[in-house]
């Protein structure tokens, strides 16, 4: 799931980025560079749907990462199982010196 939302997020900022750039900081961008456009839609019709397609993509940006971020695996390692020392009641006593 983690690999789905990290597409997601890479694909809508691909798209954000293509937004931003077609729009133009006075409100021409995709309007004023289209003559077709502009009879079909209108500038202010054009420009309307470049500023909610902005929004929606950043809302959507948002969701995904924080999606992503709930859905990141957890790495689990296994700890070798240790096996345990046998223990001597006994202590041993030091060996006497040869005479």
């Amino acid at each position: 799931m983690y690999i789905f939302f990290s597409i997601m997020i890479i694909v809508c900022a691909v798209l954000l980025i293509l937004i931003v750039l077609v729009q133009n900081s006075k409100g021409g961008g995709l309007a004023s560079g289209f003559g077709q456009g502009n009879q079909v839609m209108g500038v202010k019709k054009t420009a309307d749907f470049l500023e909610k397609a902005t929004w929606t993509l950043a809302g959507g940006l948002l969701v995904f990462c924080l999606l992503a971020s709930f859905s990141i695996p957890e790495k689990r390692v296994k700890e070798p199982v240790q096996q345990e020392q046998p223990t001597q009641n006994t202590p041993t006593a030091p060996a006497a010196p040869a005479e």
